[in-house]
């Protein structure tokens, strides 16, 4: 790792990038992202520079270019080895070279080096990817401009790594960006994690508008856009005419088709949630975890942030599953030796545990405690759903997702990127190679709402025998490019891509038929769309329906014996040079041929600065060895358990500060029985800013005092809470069906009655004015 301010040289001289100007155009839920990067070679020899910088996995590069002075080169996309040879061929002759890369290790880092700039000479490079957006809890559609790229911990058994990242305290270039949106669907508003300048709509009907980030940003975090429609949860179907330039029959030649569907899931299915499950929570606990969420006042930890969220999973987890929790850093432990059932007694002992998790485990290597887990035997009728939270700083990435991919069949997996910096392509990766859901939690975020969605998508019914039928004119076939369907979600969007070969004498009507079956019953889901393309699309969905082709042959190639490996690699190569989009097999090359002149001189090399969070060090102290296992007990160094070190271990420590009092919304659940009731008691009334005795005199002598403090609790939480509804939907249905099992009817009334009487007249919300409430 370099120095603070990310120079290679002993000399301290800045770095050449200079500013990174970007340009955001949305069209509906699809982005296309131009970014122009200006360099200038301020030493007094030839230089050359080398910036490692963060992508979103799943996005699209399909334009690479070079501008030197009124000279601008298009780079071409070749086999990587090749495009390697010319560059160093190039760049050891003196001429001017160009080349950007993906890494062998993870699809979401790039690397670009900007070879034999001359004294005082400026270059400015573009960049194009496009990008699907992703949809949020609330509905937003989020696009996310990494600045950071967290240091990759590397196991010291291992000799691969990720290419090595300079970091800076100061970050000594400048972003701008401008936002411009167009949609079929009414825009409603745009947010940012940055300061931005008014939105401009610039129709009448609010369907296109524009928007600046404000002057002077210093590109230090992820800049996050959350863009809201009317009408976001809506299945459309868009149509891409090809190249004109392409062959007819190839993939950039026919027309694109892109299905944004979301399924409807009938009502009698969806009425009853399973709680036959079994949950495996697997928390990082490393040591970038004790970084703070965000910059702002009062931010949380993110290991603080993870285990007020483990509260909220413990206590909204069904009566009658199976759960345990794993904590991974250099080794791993977990709770118990395997799942137990949920139950009071096992979800205070984890509770207990959860209190005292440390983001103090090291460095992070996730793929022993997952080889762990899926060791383990799974339940009979108790579908395994993994819940993995980390800031995604593993070197690894691609032998993870090809474990998580091998037990597809025995889970379901919901990962979640915890702070700037977390990896997409492992976060997303293990979402989609485990027929789960991915999401990300940055900025002011809260992990709660978003793990609550998770945990509603568990619970749901596993959607078996997806298949997807095509209703076309004679005379046309379609042919589909994304991978099978291996997971359906109430509400939550399913992208197919396809190829339309062959033309239509009159109709230009098609449809899509999702089928599939859910808790044994049959469903289909249908969409109307027309066969005449959209113009002035730029290729958008044709280059990431190719990515999409090309992500399911590189899965492919992983699994693949060693005969049919080559193959896939050709047809790699052959579809990523065709669509001119990049792949871990090719890269951008281009080469200033047409100089007049040779660079001479010896060459200098910069590595430019990326964002390191929050000032912190890639280096937890000496890693500890990747294979050890610990039930609950504190380690020695050689991350075995220490016998009797426990009381050693705390005496050793620092004097902790006192914790700051727990969100009320917290309280109130952390008091919660695993049944789903509350007792009546001093705590209770303190979470409704009461004393015991206010609150015990208005309880109704026929009224069992558990039933009382449940009514209570639940009213509380739709007068106070309502806004955090998503959060306490699962501790209120507990709470609800306890209630109703008591089987009194008459007293049930009563209670309900003689509980908004009290929240009424004597429990005052916190601004001090009575409430009134409707049940």
């Amino acid at each position: 790792m370099v120095n603070c301010c990310g120079l290679v040289s002993e000399k301290n001289v800045p770095v050449p990038l200079k500013s990174i100007s970007v340009q955001l155009h949305v069209r509906d839920h699809v982005a296309s992202v131009h970014s122009s990067l200006q360099y200038v070679n301020e030493e007094d020899r030839p230089l050359e520079a080398m910036f490692v910088f963060p992508l979103p996995a799943d996005a699209a590069i399909c334009h690479f270019s070079a501008k030197i002075g009124e000279q601008e080169i298009v780079a071409e996309v070749q086999d990587k080895e090749s495009a390697r040879d010319q560059y160093d061929d190039a760049v050891s002759s003196g001429q001017q070279a160009f080349l950007l890369e993906e890494s062998d290790e993870s699809s979401d880092v790039f690397r670009l080096s900007v070879g034999c700039l001359s004294p005082g000479q400026n270059a400015s490079i573009t960049i194009v990817y496009v990008i699907e957006l992703s949809i949020q809890v609330d509905h937003a559609l989020r696009f996310c401009l990494p600045a950071v790229l967290n240091p990759r911990y590397t196991p010291a058994a291992s000799a691969a790594s990720v290419p090595e990242v300079s970091s800076a305290c100061v970050i000594p270039y400048t972003l701008s960006l401008s936002v411009d949106v167009r949609s079929s669907d009414r825009i409603s508003r745009l947010e940012s994690s940055c300061p931005l300048d008014p939105l401009e709509f610039l129709d009448a009907q609010h369907t296109h508008a524009m928007v600046n980030l404000s002057a002077g940003h210093r590109f230090d975090k992820d800049v996050e856009l959350l863009l809201y429609y009317e009408n976001t949860h809506r299945s459309t179907a868009v149509v891409e005419a090809g190249a004109a330039a392409a062959q007819s029959g190839s993939l950039m030649g026919d027309p694109a088709l892109m299905i944004s569907l979301y399924p409807e899931f009938p009502a009698e299915v969806m009425s009853s949630l399973a709680s036959q499950r079994e949950f495996v929570f697997l928390v990082d606990r490393s040591g970038s975890m004790s970084w703070k969420m965000h910059h702002g006042k009062g931010a949380q930890k993110r290991i603080e942030s993870a285990r007020d969220t483990l509260l909220l999973l413990l206590k909204s987890l069904p009566m009658g599953c199976y759960f345990n929790i794993y904590g991974f850093g250099s080794c791993f432990e977990c709770f118990f030796p395997q799942s137990v059932v949920y139950s009071e007694v096992t979800m205070e002992e984890a509770l207990r545990r959860v209190k005292s998790m440390s983001a103090d485990m090291g460095g992070t290597e996730i793929l022993q405690p997952l080889k762990h887990i899926y060791s383990q035997p799974c339940y009979p009728d108790h579908p395994r759903q993994l819940f993995v939270f980390t800031d995604g700083e593993v070197w690894n990435t691609k032998e993870v997702l090809d474990l998580v991919k091998s037990q597809t069949f025995s889970h379901r997996c919901f990962s979640f990127g915890i702070g700037e910096g977390a990896s997409t392509a492992l976060v997303t990766g293990m979402a989609r190679e485990g027929s789960g859901h991915a999401q990300f939690i940055t900025g002011t975020d809260r992990m709660q709402p978003k793990v609550m969605q998770s945990l509603r998508f568990a619970l749901q019914p596993a959607v078996d025998d997806i298949s997807v039928d095509w209703t076309v004119p004679e005379g046309v076939m379609v042919d589909m490019l994304s991978p099978p369907i291996s997971a359906l979600f109430q509400g939550q969007r399913a992208l197919i891509y396809a190829q339309i070969k062959g033309q239509s004498s009159g109709e230009t009507e098609g449809a899509v038929t999702v089928k599939y079956r859910l808790k044994d019953q049959p469903v289909t889901n249908q969409l109307q769309f027309t066969l005449k393309p959209k113009e002035d699309t730029g290729l958008t969905i044709h280059r990431l329906a190719a990515r999409s082709v090309i992500r399911s042959l590189e899965l492919q190639e992983q699994a693949g014996r060693a005969s049919g490996v080559e193959n896939i690699r050709s047809r790699i190569v052959e579809l990523s040079v065709q669509a001119g989009v990049s792949s871990v097999h090719t890269a951008f090359i281009s080469v200033n041929k047409d100089s007049k002149q040779t660079v001479k001189g010896p060459l200098l090399q910069r590595r430019v600065p990326t964002g390191l969070m929050f000032g912190g060090s890639a280096a937890y102290g000496a890693p500890m060895p990747i294979n050890c296992i610990v039930f609950g007990a504190p380690m020695n160094m050689c991350g075995m358990a220490a016998p009797g070190a426990l009381g050693s271990a705390r005496r050793a420590r620092p004097p902790v500060e006192p914790e700051p009092r727990m969100d009320p919304l917290l309280r109130l659940v952390s008091l919660q029985k695993a049944a789903g009731c509350w007792e009546l008691n001093a705590a209770l009334a303190d979470v409704f800013g009461k004393t015991e005795d206010e609150v015990t005199n208005h309880r109704p002598a026929q009224v069992d005092g558990s039933v009382w403090a449940t009514v209570l609790a639940l009213i509380w939480l739709r007068a106070y809470k309502l806004d955090q509804r998503v959060e306490w939907q699962f501790v209120a249905m507990k709470a609800a069906s306890w209630v109703r099992s008591q089987k009194r009817e008459m007293t049930l009334i009563h209670s309900f009655s003689a509980a908004v009487h009290v929240l009424t007249v004597v429990c005052v919300c916190f601004s001090g004015r009575p409430v009134s409430v409707c049940v």
